[in-house]
């Protein structure tokens, strides 16, 4: 359809210019966890599925502790425009890495109580485990994803919502504290399944 004579022409929508560059980077370490599995079930080497487990459930609840208690505060003292400009760097940049590091250190973790004969769907802390996991994969796959594209087809708006922004932001931030509580729990059962 033609635009009418004299009408101010549309800007185009576009994410700021480094989104792009913190996608990529996001993506190319994103792909080193489900990498590292398929190796280790490959070579069907325990060891080496202990250590991909070990460190990707590790690193993502650093990241959720850190998100949760320290970028939470940060968050909440910041004007909304700053706190947009942290959303704008923060949400491509976990974008991928933090769904690759908790579905590996899931998947991997399955595999292991496989291995070593604690994964009876009968014991209570089997059972424990799952309602955790759960948990952890409706938040994380209902919740963070599709909070992030809703920040990323904002920011791509010619005048974004900025009150939206920092309103999804936050609340991403405030739901890693709650999944690092979740996951301090699962390291709780780990660990009794690991000793009994």
């Amino acid at each position: 359809m033609a635009q009418a004579p004299g009408a101010p022409k549309a800007e185009p929508s576009k994410l700021p210019p480094f989104t792009r560059k913190l996608l990529r980077w996001s993506f190319t370490i994103g792909i080193i966890p489900p990498v590292a599995l398929v190796a280790a079930l490959a070579s069907k080497n325990v060891y080496y599925l202990d250590y991909v487990h070990v460190i990707t459930g590790g690193t993502w609840t650093g990241f959720d502790l850190y998100m949760g208690l320290v970028m939470s505060q940060i968050l909440r003292s910041l004007e909304i425009p700053a706190r947009v400009e942290i959303a704008k760097r923060l949400t491509p940049t976990t974008f991928f890495i933090i769904p690759s590091l908790a579905s590996t250190a899931i998947t991997s973790g399955i595999y292991l109580a496989q291995d070593f004969g604690k994964f009876d769907l009968g014991s209570p802390w089997i059972m424990a485990a799952g309602v955790v996991v759960l948990i952890l994969v409706a938040q994380g796959f209902g919740v963070f994803l599709p909070n992030g594209v809703r920040i990323f087809l904002e920011l791509a708006k010619s005048k974004p919502n900025v009150e939206l922004i920092s309103k999804l932001t936050i609340r991403n931030v405030r739901l890693a504290a709650s999944q690092a509580v979740f996951q301090v729990v699962i390291i709780l059962i780990m660990a009794h399944l690991a000793i009994y």
